[in-house]
């Protein structure tokens, strides 16, 4: 998991560190030159930076497939050039890969108790729900960034654009066009958290507990979100400390109890 993580943050962090002010096309050759060094480092080359070496041990331990790695940076590269998206299918592409396939590839790591091509579409529904959701936390963070990852046309159909959020943004200022804009869009991830929801109990039980964590974590910032009044243009909502500790401490005692009841591996195996 800290192998995947690790890549995944190290891709991102070339084209979303706000401290770096290089040109949009030096950031690009360099999400190029990562692809070429990831596809290397998987064929057995000598890593170029340690976090393709670790990515790679994986990868193959794992039999994770290469694709899923390509498809992410496939992304992360349109968010060099991408900022905006006209509709849902249009987002939809660029989240396959930046969130789908990061469920793809943690399901052989969690491991399964189904047969693993049962188990991709609801993993593949939580990276989604999951990448949502921070969509709706961090539109005011992404527009410091000059991107809107909301489909333009459902934000249309409400009265709400770019200039609309930006205005909001800048002044500080709530309206109530785009608290119902965002009321729908909350809804709508919501609905792709029920998909995701069988998932849970199709992974290995030493699993289920920390995922089950996130999935109800996760929600719980749309619940803030709302609590807020959708008011997510000039702040960060977050979920409180207590929720977190009450949700992670009887995950963790599940965890634990789960990871007893595993049957030891063979010896010399």
């Amino acid at each position: 998991m800290h192998a995947l993580y690790g890549f995944a943050r190290h891709a991102d962090e070339i084209v979303d560190d706000l401290d770096d002010d290089r040109p949009v096309a030096e950031k690009a050759a360099e999400l190029d030159a990562l692809a070429a060094d990831l596809h290397a480092a998987l064929d057995g080359a000598p890593a170029a930076v340690p976090v393709l070496a670790a990515l790679a041990d994986t990868a193959r331990r794992y039999a994770i497939p290469r694709r899923h790695f390509a498809d992410f940076l496939t992304s992360m590269a349109m968010d060099t050039h991408v900022t905006s998206y006209a509709t849902d299918a249009d987002l939809a592409v660029y989240v396959h890969g930046s969130a789908a396939v990061i469920g793809l590839q943690m399901l052989p790591v969690l491991g399964t108790t189904v047969p693993l091509e049962e188990a991709e579409p609801p993993a593949t529904a939580l990276g989604v729900a999951f990448q949502l959701t921070n969509f709706l936390r961090d539109v005011g963070e992404d527009l410091d960034r000059g991107r809107v990852y909301l489909p333009a046309d459902e934000l249309a159909a409400f009265g709400v654009d770019r200039d609309l959020l930006t205005w909001c943004r800048t002044h500080r200022r709530d309206d109530p066009r785009v608290r119902r804009a965002l009321a729908h869009l909350v809804a709508r991830t919501r609905a792709t958290y029920r998909r995701a929801e069988p998932g849970i109990a199709m992974l290995e039980p030493v699993s289920r507990a920390c995922v089950g964590c996130a999935y109800t974590l996760y929600q719980g910032i749309l619940d803030e979100i709302e609590a807020a009044g959708y008011a997510v243009l000039h702040r960060r909502v977050a979920v409180p400390n207590r929720r977190r500790a009450a949700v992670a401490l009887p995950g963790l005692a599940r965890a634990i109890s789960a990871r007893a009841r595993r049957p030891s591996p063979a010896r010399g195996a």
